[in-house]
């Protein structure tokens, strides 16, 4: 007998492991990659620089909870978040904030802007892109078209190969328009990152006799799903799966193919200190890739060169091995989702965590947050 068996070795699957384990109970923890720590994973690159494999990941909470829990398998370095957009040959604050608004128009216009947003929304606001385009007011309405234009659609059509407008309005949203001064990405309380990489740190959490690792394996080929219970290996009973990946596959897409967005990457290290003044560059208007991550802007790394990536958005087939990153949603996506879900409650001991198995955008923060309420409201 078996207690728990976690499909996937990401953020979720790694804090669901860790606290299964640290109340004494058994896991069989499996991931189908040859690594642990998912989207999160970073590695030293052959040029020794420490890089984030599938993107850059920040972490950020105000959760005092989630932080005391990764506070314990790791040191910190404080790090604040600035990305910086290419907009009309200029590098601006993104989120669009007062100080994009000096970049980009002459004092006299900019002055009318940042003195009609203060007076309609107030300082230190945030709003989205819909409240302003939502305005009444031909001033607010041209600096809306603006924006919306030079930050928001070309870089939708890029990221999503869809328009801001077939997307749900969340997307867009996720990233504000900012009425202050202030140029972080993230207004959290605790704005870190772990001193010795994301890896280092999941490996520190499941480090546990009671977790048990299997690596390069996928779960179909070692579970048995029949008459409501499951088997590993043929006969070896369990107790509860806690499955966090895509939840289309777990059901061999009976109900068809959930959409998702995939990216690519493209690293090149170069022979000096910094490439740009930033972590990341966002390109919403200029080429075909989104952004630019330098990563030692945020491992703090003290050496004498340094490694980018530029990320590319693509479609994603799962089918031919491509790694889902985002859920689109969309009415459609969420209609075949619904099928799954209402199946999912048909399993006894069955429970799906994460962005992938419940097909929702979370954040690490959300998804350490969603794992410790799954894990307590299970009786």
């Amino acid at each position: 007998m078996i207690d728990n068996i976690v499909i996937g070795a990401g953020v979720a699957g790694c804090v669901l492991s860790n606290q299964l384990a640290e109340k004494g109970q058994k896991v069989l923890l499996i991931e189908k990659r040859n690594h642990i720590g998912g989207q999160a994973f970073d590695y030293f690159n052959s040029d020794g620089v420490l890089v984030h494999k599938y993107g850059p990941h920040i972490f950020h909470t105000d959760s005092r909870k989630v932080f005391k829990l990764l506070d314990r398998f790791t040191n910190w370095h404080i790090y604040n978040h600035e990305v910086l957009g290419y907009i009309d040959d200029s590098l601006v604050p993104i989120p669009f904030n007062l100080n994009s608004i000096n970049y980009l128009f002459p004092p006299p216009k900019a002055e009318k802007y940042i003195n009609k947003l203060v007076k309609d929304f107030g300082y230190g606001k945030k709003i989205t892109i819909w409240d302003l385009k939502n305005s009444e007011n031909d001033l607010m309405k041209e600096l809306a078209d603006f924006i919306y234009e030079k930050v928001f659609y070309n870089y939708t059509l890029k990221q999503w190969d869809r328009t801001p407008e077939q997307l749900k309005k969340e997307v867009t949203s996720r990233v504000p328009v900012a009425i202050s001064r202030v140029n972080r990405y993230f207004y959290d309380k605790f704005q870190l990152m772990p001193a010795r990489g994301y890896h280092k740190m999941f490996k520190s959490m499941i480090k546990n006799k009671q977790i048990k690792l299997l690596l390069n394996t996928d779960f179909k080929e070692v579970l048995k799903y029949e008459n409501n219970k499951f088997f590993l290996f043929d006969n070896v009973k369990i107790g509860r799966i806690f499955y966090t990946a895509p939840i289309d596959y777990f059901f061999n897409f009976k109900y068809g193919t959930l959409p998702y967005r995939s990216l690519e990457f493209e690293f090149k290290t170069y022979q000096q200190n910094f490439y740009q003044p930033n972590a990341v560059i966002n390109y919403p208007n200029n080429y075909n890739f989104t952004r630019i991550t330098e990563f030692k802007h945020f491992t703090m790394q003290n050496i004498s060169r340094t490694t980018i990536a530029k990320e590319y958005p693509k479609e994603c087939n799962i089918k031919n091995g491509d790694i889902p990153y985002y859920p689109i949603p969309q009415k459609k996506s969420e209609k075949i989702y619904k099928k799954y879900e209402k199946e999912v409650k048909e399993i006894d001991n069955f429970y799906p965590v994460g962005r992938l198995a419940e097909y929702r955008y979370m954040n690490m923060n959300q998804t350490i947050k969603n794992a410790l309420r799954t894990l307590k409201d299970i009786k």
